[in-house]
């Protein structure tokens, strides 16, 4: 209840993001990484990086100036000079083979590094107090953020990788080989009609236009291939989540026999993934025409374009087989974005998802059009107080009848929800997590307020002990209140287990796992209790038991009950509010439309 909530236009922003352009994506990633606990390492890992392919470009220079005496001494049939220039070939290779280990080393430790930069700042910013909540309930923006931060991140890291230090090494290497073709074609001229027409470094305007040709070709042929390739990321974040959800409700469709019904819904995923996954093949198998093609003609187009300066008698046979290794080392340089074009539109819809989630974690704390809000301030500790509550949800507007109410601590209250209303609102409302209607509402500064939802509870994995002192340590507590709480709630079956490590979710009962939430409240005392009908939930003997802890370990514990009143138990709360229908309100700028709200199930659940 202590968060206030940014009122910021930000499903505008949001929006923004998934149209905005590579450079502002990528430069959002590189901030967000070099910011990360890992930014130091990552400078010093691409340093070295930078290091090892220029030293790489360099060894490569050597070895096609190799070629010219090498192919020289073959021609003259000059045997020992022959084997010399043998001993210079492994002594090129031995230490381009150092460097080639050098830089697979560097660059698969600077995935690592980026995935863990990356993904611990996703993680970081999602579980920012409520707003994965408030993410999960604004639309296709809050879709599958596992697979955004798990799968989406690895990949963009990898490709990442291998792309820029590819780019990097290609980018060295042309520069590098572009002044040997220079040199090389400097004085080659064309005899036409009986003139000499000069093209000064011919061989370098033949490289370019070469793989200019094929960057352009690629570009046409497989540009659809970003859209295909985040459409089938997509359809496969959907099928996962489907199976995940099957999973884990299996026990209820066992026993509904709804397996039918849930493998129709699986092979309907399935479909999905298999139509996408259709497009991009005929996307691929489209490129292929074109990459595959240079790389075929890639075999004679350096002896092609350097044979005229050899028939013209300006260079031997060595310098031909140095022009041409020089040719194809310019020419591979500048048709890397042909060779890779598959994996960089790959990348590009791999860096679109994991942007633009990122940019509506930090940037978009409320993805809804709403311009009404309700305001949350810190008050006086010991008492909370609720000024002219009203929230909107989709199916309408509720308001607590009560126009002022202020609640003291030790005293327990009762909010009955009339039918049609959403109490589930108003319970996310006094959390902060529903923001969207209007009125204030003031928090006990200082004050732990322990919030119960309705239903069967969070329990996370671990021992019963962690359970209990969840989201807190187990050395907060006395050790001796966990057993004392169990027993208190009619769990002492569970004594002995305090220390396993299960999925408890599965090995309790709904009713068990219910008192194992009213547990941790007897464990750690809150000053305030909050409950969405979770009275309600409890069968008559554990009723019984809930009553005599809030009146004994509890009874300086304030409770605000939301929620029918339980039979028999009026006298237990103090004073009752009202939840209400809200009366109509003429249209105005502040009027929240379906659209600009979380969407619910008929229960009021988003």
């Amino acid at each position: 209840m202590d968060q206030s909530v940014d009122s910021s236009g930000a499903a505008a922003e949001a929006e923004d993001t998934i149209q905005s352009g590579l450079l502002r994506q990528l430069g959002l990633m590189v901030r967000a990484l070099y910011l990360s606990s890992v930014g130091k390492a990552l400078v010093q890992l691409g340093i070295g990086i930078v290091s090892v392919v220029v030293a790489t470009a360099y060894g490569q220079i050597r070895l096609n100036s190799w070629n010219k005496p090498f192919f020289d001494a073959l021609s003259r049939r000059d045997f020992g000079d022959f084997m010399h220039q043998l001993e210079v070939f492994f002594l090129i290779v031995t230490a381009l083979l150092v460097l080639n280990v050098a830089q697979r080393w560097l660059v698969e430790t600077l995935k690592l590094r980026l995935r863990e930069g990356l993904v611990l700042d996703l993680f970081g910013h999602w579980m920012k107090p409520r707003r994965a909540f408030w993410l999960a309930h604004a639309g296709s923006m809050g879709v599958n953020p596992d697979q955004r931060m798990h799968e989406d991140a690895r990949k963009l890291c990898e490709l990442s990788g291998d792309l820029g230090v590819g780019l990097l090494q290609a980018t060295i290497l042309f520069f590098t080989f572009a002044g040997i073709l220079w040199v090389l074609s400097s004085d080659f001229s064309f005899r036409i009609a009986g003139h000499d027409q000069a093209i000064p470094g011919f061989m370098l305007w033949a490289a370019m236009l070469y793989a200019g040709v094929g960057s352009l070709l690629s570009y046409w042929v497989g540009g659809s291939l970003i859209n295909r390739n985040a459409q089938r990321y997509a359809r496969e974040a959907e099928l996962r989540s489907t199976l995940v959800r099957i999973n884990e409700h299996l026990d209820g469709i066992s026993l509904a026999a709804g397996e039918a019904d849930e493998l129709r819904r699986a092979q309907l995923n399935l479909a999905d993934v298999l139509a996408a996954s259709r497009r991009l093949v005929t996307g691929l198998t489209n490129l292929t025409w074109v990459t595959a093609g240079f790389g075929w003609i890639t075999l004679v187009a350096p002896i092609l374009v350097a044979v005229p300066l050899y028939f013209g008698g300006k260079i031997s046979f060595g310098g031909l087989m140095m022009a041409a290794a020089a040719f194809t080392q310019a020419q591979s340089s500048l048709r890397w974005f042909v060779d890779n074009f598959s994996l960089i539109a790959d990348w590009r819809a791999t860096l679109l998802r994991v942007a633009s989630f990122r940019q509506a974690l930090t940037e978009s704390e409320v993805l809804h059009d709403a311009q009404s809000r309700i305001t949350y301030v810190d008050g006086e500790p010991g008492v909370v107080i609720i000024e002219n509550l009203e929230i909107e949800s989709p199916t309408g507007r509720d308001m607590l009848l009560e126009t002022s109410v202020v609640v003291r601590t030790g005293e327990r209250v009762l909010v009955v929800d009339a039918p049609g209303t959403g109490k589930t609102q108003l319970f996310r409302a006094l959390a902060a997590l529903w923001p969207w209607g209007s009125g204030r509402i003031t928090a006990p500064g200082g004050d732990q307020v322990h919030y119960l939802p309705r239903g069967t509870p969070y329990l996370p994995r671990g021992t019963l002990r962690e359970i209990l002192a969840y989201p807190a340590k187990v050395e907060d507590f006395d050790a001796a209140g966990f057993a004392h709480a169990l027993v208190r709630l009619g769990l002492e079956r569970l004594v002995p287990q305090l220390d396993e490590v299960r999925r408890w979710e599965r090995d309790l009962s709904q009713d068990e796992q219910l008192s194992l939430a009213f547990a941790r409240i007897v464990v750690q005392a809150p000053p305030w209790v909050v409950l969405d009908d979770a009275f309600g939930s409890l069968d008559d003997e554990a009723l019984e038991r809930v009553v005599d802890v809030f009146a004994n370990e509890l009874k300086h514990s304030s409770i605000v009950h939301i929620g029918r009143a339980v039979q028999g138990r009026d006298a237990m709360f103090s004073r009752v509010f009202h939840l209400v229908r809200a009366p109509a309100k003429a249209a105005s700028g502040a009027a929240m439309t379906d659209a600009s709200l979380p969407r619910q199930d008929a229960a009021g659940k988003p």
